[in-house]
């Protein structure tokens, strides 16, 4: 393959990472203008839509990657800091944000910080795990950012926020992140329904709280990939 052809094949992916984290910061940007409207959209809503929109471009980097034979090093790091950008701080300053918007605005809103800071330790965590190769140590981090937009179109649903049990939650999740609990990876190395039962339990799961509940339903299909995880963890290998 010629020189600069195989310059620009190598460099598809970290151009699809990088719309990755530009989406993460388009993403804050938007939850800093919560309550303003753009169009048919709240701020809210368009953080909403930057982060699916990085997650989206997420998958597609390590898709084109693989297709392309073009894994790298730089790429590995540029993924897991666009990821910081995009599923650490994005979701953490739009917890941040809607606390002070529904809530009383109290301090207990910096708590949606140790999101970043326990996101940050979540993908050094698996830089240097061989152990998660074919499935997860530990809440994912783009699961996490799906988890805070669920959960923030709940709390717009019901316009009901308690914020000592909404930083106990943060908590939580924030430790769920570099827990040692093994979690299903979505990778398919074949998509035989035998291999993959519990794989596409989890997809029409999600697919059916999105449907049946809107925003929210992200929340529950979280939920339901945490708990199918630690209920099936002996299966996953």
């Amino acid at each position: 393959m010629h020189p600069m052809l195989n310059k620009i094949k190598s460099s598809v992916p970290n151009t699809i990472t990088c719309l990755n984290a530009i989406s993460g910061v388009i993403a804050i940007i938007y939850s800093f203008k919560y309550n303003e409207s753009f169009g048919v959209f709240k701020g809210y809503e368009l953080t909403y839509i930057f982060i699916v929109a990085a997650a989206v471009f997420d998958f597609l980097d390590g898709f084109c990657a693989r297709v392309l034979h073009a894994q790298s090093e730089i790429g590995k790091e540029l993924d897991s800091l666009s990821d910081l950008i995009s599923f650490g701080v994005a979701p953490a300053l739009l917890i941040f944000n809607t606390m002070h918007q529904l809530g009383s605005g109290s301090w207990l809103s910096y708590v949606s910080l140790v999101i970043v800071a326990f996101g940050a330790l979540r993908l050094a965590k698996f830089n240097t795990d061989s152990r998660q190769s074919t499935y997860f140590i530990g809440l994912p981090i783009p699961a996490n950012a799906i988890f805070w937009i669920g959960l923030c179109g709940w709390l717009h649903q019901y316009h009901y926020i308690n914020e000592w049990l909404f930083a106990i939650i943060i908590l939580f999740v924030s430790w769920l992140m570099i827990s040692e609990i093994k979690m299903f990876s979505l990778k398919f190395k074949s998509f035989k329904f035998s291999e993959n039962i519990v794989r596409y339990i989890l997809i029409i799961g999600a697919v059916s709280f999105v449907v049946f509940y809107g925003i929210s339903g992200l929340m529950w299909a979280i939920l339901f990939y945490i708990m199918v995880s630690m209920t099936c963890r002996n299966s996953i290998h």
